[in-house]
């Protein structure tokens, strides 16, 4: 599963692991007297807030480089881009302060926070469990701009990260030069631009008005691809590894912060500026 609705399934877990330290800290508050229940949940909110904007800033910083050529980028936080060894210390740290004059909301804060941070793992790992037992990098086939076919799995044999996009669709439009660069700094992967819905003519105008030139365009007019990984949405971006293995994936927009580090974490790989192809195979 990649996403619920419109949203990408790691956003639903955050949002449902803070639902859950929130609601844990109030029920165990409510033995206290008072509006201890209230407080509790509230020093739970204030320390979620300070924990995502940590975990956001120390990613911003771990990637600054990436951020600097494109600043409005560090307000995608949709990009999935957070440091959690960063924010999660500091959330209790918060709650830890905040309690200090009130030591009774301490153990109801801390234990909602414990609770959120251990559902949070857990429907992770249980995700990326299911990532490894996905079917793997689809067989289905697809066609060039210039009408020739082309199997998706006879891409395997070396990492691939395949994007679902469409001309109409202005996110995928956004992240474009993003995954162009990354082309050229990744020699070793193949990056497979799937078109959905759309004809090659309309496909390569909007490649040629954009001065945009990728190695694997692939068309997929009746959208096959788009039921077949289970995406709600576009873009929707997945990494296979050279097995064919589904690893991640991505849906929204992706950052160069984001793609960057997403490739060392499944792949190991570093950029390599001024690479060229890594496949003699065109799609023009």
């Amino acid at each position: 599963m990649i996403g619920i609705g419109p949203y990408s399934i790691r956003v639903v877990i955050v949002f449902a692991a803070a639902l859950i330290a929130w609601t844990t800290a109030r029920i165990l508050a409510r033995r206290l007297p008072g509006a201890a229940a209230r407080a509790a949940g509230g020093v739970v909110f204030d320390a979620l807030l300070l924990g995502l904007l940590a975990a956001r800033l120390g990613y911003i910083v771990q990637w600054r480089d990436e951020y600097s050529r494109s600043p409005l980028s560090m307000f995608a936080i949709g990009d999935g881009g957070f440091s959690w060894w960063i924010g999660i210390p500091a959330g209790l740290l918060l709650a830890w302060w905040r309690t200090r004059s009130a030591r009774t909301l301490r153990l109801p804060a801390l234990s909602g926070i414990a609770a959120g941070v251990v559902a949070w793992f857990v429907a992770g790992a249980a995700i990326d469990l299911l990532q490894r037992s996905a079917p793997p990098l689809p067989s289905l086939e697809l066609a060039t701009l210039d009408a020739r076919p082309v199997a998706l799995d006879s891409y395997r044999g070396q990492p691939v990260v395949l994007n679902l996009w469409a001309t109409w669709c202005a996110p995928c439009r956004r992240e474009m030069p993003v995954l162009e660069q990354a082309q050229k700094d990744y020699p070793r992967i193949a990056f497979v631009m799937a078109n959905q819905g759309e004809g090659a003519q309309q496909a390569r105008a909007f490649l040629e008005r954009e001065g945009l030139a990728f190695e694997h365009v692939l068309l997929d007019p009746s959208s096959r691809l788009v039921r077949e990984v289970g995406t709600r949405g576009l873009p929707t971006t997945l990494f296979f590894d050279a097995q064919g293995r589904l690893v991640d994936s991505h849906l929204g927009e992706l950052t160069s912060a984001r793609l960057r580090s997403m490739v060392s974490r499944r792949f190991g790989l570093s950029p390599q500026p001024g690479g060229g192809g890594g496949s003699s195979r065109q799609a023009r």
